[in-house]
Parts: structure tokens; C-alpha cells; sequence
């Protein structure tokens, strides 16, 4: 497990420091589409390369590649990480339910009248992972390891949850004939994992057959990055039940794969769709039930379902706070929990096609994002921790 707890080590400082620099890249796209070269942007973004648009290469493509290395995050911690035992899923699992099912029932009952804004009710309910441990990281040692962990583990499930939405709800027509032909092509890398294939070759290039079925088949693409992740092998060493980060394949992609998802590919999306004009801002804005039901769900259904759900177990005596945590410091990581930035733009660019919306919907995640990680930083920063024992 210390070779475990290590990789997990490894993991929260690439993504923490991953995080700011797409705080940069995100701030770059808004002063660009707020500049006079706002027109060039979103032109290069809409140039077609190929069969697709620049933007749809960034958006089901590259980030294909980050559902790849979400989903071995998720099997590695499940099978011999942090989330490896009932007792440590129960407090992240329970808070990151919590924290998706409040924050859609927020957006629901601020937009129900409305059956075409209702499709974003999933918007607010993804945690950013990159930019929560990046907020995390500006504090140092005033936040325990443990709330680290935890916070980690939460947003590692609220993506499994995430890409289970994505699946099943935001999906366009189906090609019957592509999709058969996914599910192939899944049973082969399932059976090479099976036959012990250890070498990662073979299934990259599946994955990438997968990825072309899966984007014709009317399935999310980048919902191939997950499914190959769930084949690729993880490998224990003999004699020892942890897994072997040497000789897992699965160790050996995610290792490969943190720092070019972690510092290009999510700075790029994050480039690419967070540029959005506030030139048509009004205050009516505040009176758009799309952008304050995704801004209110984030701040407001996060703080709630997440806090509430560890009040809840904690004073039951299901569970216990993180080691040398407050109740305050708690309070914190919830509300940092509402920055949801990389997923929710995912999702909110899957539920709707019209610019108009997409773009409110922007001004939700920014402005609900913006005042839950900056809430959640003073609370942290002024929270005195625990002394040691």
C-alpha cells in the first residue's frame, strides 16, 4: 500500500499543479474573447481539419485521452488504492452522491418550467479535480494530507458518476451498426486482458478503432477512453497484493499519461471553451434561471450535498472525519467541491448545441465556480487546523 499511497501522492501534486495552469489557460481564453482578435478565435476554432472542426478534435478526441486516464485512476484506486475497502469509498462515495444529486435537484427546481433548459440539470453536478487541488495547493501545510485524500477520492467518483450521466442521458441517435461493432472490439481488449497481454500496444490501437465506432455510433467518443481503461491490465507483484507500478500496464499508461493530460490537454479544452464575450452582459443575467440554476448548484447544491452527507455520516458514527480535519476545514473542501469547471463545460457543451445557451451556461459555471473556490479558500485559509497529537 506505500507504493499505492505514493502514486496517489504523485497524482494530487501533478493535478494540483495541472490545475493552475488551467486557471491560466482559462483566463487567457477570457481575455482573448473579449479583445479585438475575439473573431479569429472562435474562426480557428470552427476551421474543419479533417472530418471535424478544430474544436470538435479538442472536445472528442484529445479529451478522449482524459477519459482514458480518468477511468484508470478509477481502477487503479478501486482495485488497490484509496478506494480499494467499503470503509474508505463510504465517506467520499456518500459526499460525491450527495454532491451531484442536490446540486441537480437545485438547477431542476429553478428551471423545471422550461423542458429545453431542463436537459443541463447535470451541469453543476461535476467537481473539477484539476482546479479544487490546485485552490488546495495555494494553501500548503494549513490543510491536512488527509483532506487532500479525501477530496481527491471524492472528485475521482463524481467523475465515474459523470461519465455514467454522459452515458446514459447525453446521448444522440445511435448507428446501431457502429455500436455493435464497439462492443466487438470491447470484448477483444476484455479478452486480451484475459490472456494476460501486458504489452500496451495492442490495445492502443484497438482503442483507437474503438474511439472512430464509438464517435459514428451517436455514444460520446471520449466514452472510449474509458472503456479501454476499464481492459488495460493491472498487474500485482508476485508474492504481495499491491500491484506492481514496474510491470502493470495500467500503472505504467497512467504514469505516461498524467503530465501531458494534466499540462496540454485540459489547458487546451480549457482554452478552447472557456472563451466566452461578456459583451451582451446585463444585469438581466441575474434573472437567467439557466445560469443561476448551474451558478446556485455549484455553490449552494455542492456546499449542501457534500457537507450535509459528511454531517450526516460522521454523527451517525458510519464514518469519521479525515485525520487532523476540522468541521471547518470540512465546510471548505465543500464548498471547493463547487468548482466544476473542465466536467461541467463538458456537459453543459453535450446538452446544448445553441451558442446562445452554451454561452449562458458559461457565465454559470464561471461566475458559481468563482464564488465557491473563492469562498472555500478563505474559509480554509482562516481555519486554524489541528494541532498534532
Amino acid at each position: 500500500m506505500l507504493r499505492s499511497f505514493s502514486a496517489f501522492r504523485d497524482f494530487l501534486h501533478s493535478e494540483a499543479a495541472g490545475g493552475v495552469i488551467l486557471m491560466g489557460a482559462a483566463v487567457a481564453a477570457l481575455a482573448i474573447a473579449n479583445s479585438p482578435v475575439s473573431p479569429q478565435y472562435f474562426a480557428v476554432l470552427k476551421t474543419y481539419v479533417g472530418p471535424l472542426s478544430l474544436l470538435h478534435w479538442i472536445n472528442d478526441a484529445l479529451m478522449a485521452v482524459f477519459f482514458l486516464l480518468v477511468g484508470l485512476e478509477i481502477k487503479r484506486e478501486v482495485l488497490d488504492g484509496q478506494l480499494s475497502t467499503w470503509s474508505r469509498r463510504t465517506l467520499p462515495g456518500v459526499a460525491a452522491l450527495g454532491g451531484m444529486i442536490v446540486p441537480g435537484l437545485i438547477y431542476v427546481g429553478l428551471n423545471w418550467q422550461d423542458p429545453l433548459v431542463l436537459r443541463g440539470w447535470a451541469i453543476p453536478a461535476a467537481t473539477d479535480i484539476a482546479f479544487a487541488l490546485g485552490v488546495l495547493s495555494l494553501l500548503g501545510p494549513r490543510v491536512p494530507a488527509s483532506l487532500k485524500v479525501f477530496l481527491a477520492a471524492l472528485a475521482i467518483i463524481d467523475d465515474l458518476g459523470a461519465v455514467i450521466i454522459i452515458a446514459l442521458f447525453y446521448t444522440a441517435g445511435i448507428n446501431a451498426l457502429a455500436l455493435l461493432g464497439a462492443f466487438v472490439v470491447a470484448l477483444v481488449l476484455l479478452g486480451l486482458n484475459r490472456a494476460g497481454i501486458v504489452r500496451l500496444a495492442p490495445y492502443l490501437v484497438l482503442g483507437i478503432l474503438l474511439w472512430v465506432l464509438m464517435l459514428l455510433s451517436g455514444v460520446h467518443a471520449t466514452i472510449a477512453g474509458v472503456l479501454l481503461a476499464l481492459t488495460i491490465p493491472l498487474v500485482r507483484t508476485p508474492g504481495k497484493p499491491e500491484a506492481s507500478p514496474e510491470i502493470s500496464p495500467l500503472h505504467r499508461l497512467e504514469k505516461r499519461l498524467h503530465v501531458p493530460v494534466a499540462f496540454v490537454i485540459v489547458p487546451i479544452f480549457g482554452f478552447a471553451n472557456a472563451g466566452v464575450s461578456f459583451s451582451g452582459v446585463s444585469w438581466g443575467l441575474l434573472q437567467d434561471s439557466l445560469a443561476i440554476g448551474v451558478a446556485a448548484g455549484l455553490v449552494v447544491g455542492k456546499l449542501l450535498g457534500v457537507f450535509g452527507a459528511v454531517v450526516l455520516l460522521v454523527r451517525s458514527g458510519w464514518a469519521d472525519l479525515p485525520a487532523r480535519a476540522t468541521w471547518t476545514q470540512m465546510l471548505g473542501v465543500s464548498l471547493l467541491c463547487g468548482i466544476g469547471f473542465t466536467m461541467s463545460l463538458f456537459i453543459g457543451l453535450l446538452a446544448f448545441t445553441d451558442p446562445a445557451l452554451q454561452d449562458r451556461v458559461k457565465y454559470g459555471i464561471l461566475a458559481g465556480s468563482l464564488c465557491a473556490g473563492l469562498a472555500g479558500y478563505l474559509i480554509l485559509r482562516a481555519s486554524p487546523g489541528k494541532t498534532p497529537a
